[in-house]
């Protein structure tokens, strides 16, 4: 790296430490409000359970949560890639997840929001293949949503997290 390009870095560092900013994971960052402090309502599916894994695996198990999350998955598969014998070959997957953070104590409604993404997997292989396909895209697809739910719970938390 150039002394120019060196400059310029530590310099952008200082001018983003003078107006306040503080990574959301640092030591003094919303995300420290949220760690342990959600419990996800339970998995009733699979998906369910990739999405509350996911949500655990950022935000770690709660001990003694102060705020439980409820959510209803939505998810719709589509053929994308139609043959001219009218075979599908691809499919993508649109999922959408509403979900609320509510006050265990209180019961009262601290947050609300909806996240919503697409994956795809292919469908030539096997039968065994497509299935194993159509899995693994949707537990991508709970990944992806779980991220979009942190990250809206991160950037909003210090309006309610204590």
């Amino acid at each position: 790296m150039s002394s120019f390009n060196r400059r310029l870095f530590v310099l952008s560092l200082a001018a983003l430490g003078g107006c306040g900013f503080q990574p959301a994971y640092g030591p003094t960052g919303p995300a420290k409000a949220l760690r342990g402090q959600i419990r996800a309502a339970d998995p009733t599916s699979r998906d369910g359970f990739n999405l509350v894994r996911r949500l655990e695996d950022r935000l770690d198990q709660p001990d003694n949560a102060k705020y439980a999350l409820n959510y209803e998955i939505t998810k719709t598969p589509e053929g994308v890639a139609i043959t001219p014998e009218q075979v599908v070959t691809r499919y993508t997957v649109e999922g959408s997840i509403v979900f609320t953070v509510t006050d265990i104590a209180t019961d009262a409604q601290v947050y609300s929001g909806r996240v919503n993404s697409f994956t795809s997997y292919s469908a030539t292989g096997t039968a065994l293949n497509t299935q194993s396909a159509a899995r693994d895209a949707d537990d991508r697809l709970m990944t992806i949503l779980a991220d979009q739910i942190i990250t809206q719970l991160v950037a909003t938390s210090a309006g309610w997290a204590t």
